[in-house]
């Protein structure tokens, strides 16, 4: 079986998909329009096209059509692709730009993931936007969502159900430091998230947490039998240096430490340094960052983003409302008393990836997608 993925060729849940359903044995071809800056694709034997579609935005006097036109040149190229490769399948990952693209190619069967913004956020700019949105996934032969609360979102612009295709984490990678049992109040407690530093995440509403929870153990407990607690941050973005300045306002620069932005594979080793992780996005369509730490045995506290919740479904970690950063600094001091909650979250939450979350099933998964868009579409025209 061969797939032609249309797909954002830099983004790392691209680069996951290609590899590991190469892996499984499906034929990846990969449509991209916007460049790769390495030779990751090439090292992995999956051969890619791209047609920089946003290169007017780097160019001066861009004219009202330039983004039409661009369109229009991609979707001719992107149909130049499928009659060299004749693929069995279209697969575009995002729902607007690669999902108008390819829909507009003509190409069947057609499948289109919705991803989170596509389908939260561009719509709600205006009714072009919406009506956009409805031809894309109309277009479709089959939609597919990584959560049932986006896939809800969904249905506000598809008349059909979307299939549920979580994106998981390698839960043989992603797992618990072996002394997460360590610990008693003289010891530093960790709290930390591994998110992209601008305000969807939050960030701000969790130094803010961090700095409200030093205030409540202080009063609460005085300063005996009170842990140290320390606060990291992985993660770039266009707010670091404000989030900085924020936390020398709230007086807990030194206790907070900014380590920048981590390749995937280095993730598991941030998430060993933290007894608990805490992610508090005013916006969440899935939530694979609360995934990834509860793989790790490492126990979550996080908003009630959409997202969020339904990863935490089962009481598996700590729910806060969104904007509420004191009821996130009480939760944290909470755990930060309580090394039996603690490794309890953890327990409930690795099991609860390994349940649903796991990687290889998940791919296993989307093959089965696969298959079943080929036999609709094979039925179809045999009727």
């Amino acid at each position: 079986m061969k797939v032609l993925m249309v797909s954002d060729a830099g983004s790392i849940h691209t680069r996951r998909w290609a590899v590991s359903l190469k892996e499984a044995g499906v034929d990846i071809v990969l449509f991209s329009i916007t460049p790769a800056d390495d030779d990751f694709y090439e090292e992995n034997g999956i051969k890619v096209y791209v047609f920089d579609l946003f290169r007017y935005k780097k160019e001066k006097k861009i004219p009202l059509v330039s983004p039409l036109f661009s369109h229009v040149r991609a979707v001719r190229c992107l149909k130049s692709v499928v009659a060299e490769e004749n693929p069995d399948i279209l697969h575009a990952h995002y729902a607007t730009s690669y999902g108008l693209v390819a829909a507009l190619a003509g190409f069947h069967p057609l499948i289109v993931s919705v991803w989170g913004s596509d389908v939260y956020e561009f719509p709600k700019l205006s009714a072009l936007n919406r009506q956009t949105v409805r031809y894309i996934l109309g277009k479709a032969d089959l939609v597919l969502s990584t959560s049932r609360a986006m896939a809800r979102e969904t249905r506000k612009y598809y008349k059909g159900i979307p299939d549920i295709t979580p994106f998981g984490v390698d839960t043989e990678l992603f797992v618990g430091r072996r002394d997460r049992t360590r610990g008693d109040n003289k010891d530093t407690v960790v709290f930390g998230t591994v998110k992209t530093l601008s305000g969807k995440y939050g960030i701000d509403l969790l130094i803010r947490a961090f700095a409200g929870m030093r205030r409540i153990l202080e009063e609460k407990y005085g300063h005996d039998g009170v842990p140290e607690t320390e606060l990291l941050i992985a993660g770039s973005g266009p707010d670091l240096e404000m989030l900085k300045t924020l936390a020398c306002d709230l007086g807990v620069a030194g206790n907070v430490r900014f380590v920048g932005a981590v390749p995937h594979g280095d993730v598991p080793a941030v998430y060993a340094e933290m007894d608990v992780a805490v992610f508090l996005s005013r916006e969440e369509s899935f939530g694979v960052s609360a995934v990834e730490a509860m793989s790790c045995s490492v126990p979550v506290i996080a908003s009630d983003a959409d997202g969020f919740r339904e990863i935490l479904d089962g009481g598996e970690g700590i729910i806060v409302p969104r904007e509420n950063a004191e009821a996130a600094a009480e939760a944290m001091a909470g755990l930060a008393m309580d090394r039996e909650a603690r490794l309890s979250y953890a327990k409930a939450g690795r099991e609860k990836v390994e349940k649903c979350y796991r990687w290889r099933d998940n791919v296993a998964a989307m093959i089965g997608e696969y298959m079943k868009v080929s036999e609709k579409c094979a039925g179809m025209v045999n009727q």
